[in-house]
């Protein structure tokens, strides 16, 4: 009785732990001349234009900086960093992006 009571109480922690991890849809910051990074929960609305990924050495923040550098080629108005985690060499960053546009934006000429 007392397992089956627990495994019940795990599991209703568990699924309400999900909602926890994913916040309530916002909109996306205004468009600016230069990508912006974004939260996926911002994303509605946006059109996906595709992704980006980079390894580089160094430190977290470089991967994110070649991503930026990836979402300025792209035209890219917005991303979101899905990834971003040390490879087994030390000093190593694997960084994958989703990149976004949003379709009732003129780019810049």
């Amino acid at each position: 009785m007392f397992i089956r009571w627990s495994a019940s109480v795990l599991l209703a922690l568990s699924l309400t732990a999900c909602s926890v991890l994913q916040g309530t849809p916002q909109p996306p910051p205004p468009v600016s001349d230069h990508p912006q990074q974004i939260q996926r929960y911002q994303t509605q609305g946006l059109q996906r234009i595709g992704s980006a990924s980079v390894i580089v050495r160094g430190a977290p923040s470089d991967g994110e900086a070649a991503i930026y550098n990836k979402a300025v080629a792209a035209g890219a108005d917005f991303y979101v960093i899905v990834m971003n985690d040390e490879t087994v060499v030390p000093g190593q960053w694997h960084v994958q992006a989703t990149l976004y546009r949003d379709p009732g934006h003129v780019p810049f000429s």
